[in-house]
């Protein structure tokens, strides 16, 4: 017989679930609510509005959105160092 797993604490650690961790950031263009997804749950094929290539199925990256009420429609879903480095990109590109 195997040994029991400890459950994480998800009160500690905010959204927790299929789609990752959600929490709220601060960048120079504003507040922003930002979804970790891991790569078991990215079921899906999404375009990164960062470098204009595709998310595949099974790739951890992440969805972010404006924190504001009905920021929820603004929803995008970035590569992780596209997101980082979105901040740098010159003026040819739109955050969206």
């Amino acid at each position: 017989m195997s040994p029991r797993r400890a459950k994480r604490r998800d009160q500690d650690l905010g959204f927790v679930g299929r789609f990752g961790i959600g929490e709220v950031e601060e960048w120079p263009d504003g507040e922003w609510q930002v979804r970790r997804i891991v790569g078991g749950a990215a079921d899906k094929v999404y375009r990164c509005p960062g470098c204009d290539q595709e998310i595949r199925v099974g790739m951890a990256h992440l969805v972010s959105w404006p924190n504001w009420s009905g920021g929820e429609g603004e929803r995008r879903h970035w590569h992780t160092a596209c997101w980082r480095n979105r901040i740098k990109r010159g003026p040819g590109r739109s955050r969206y």
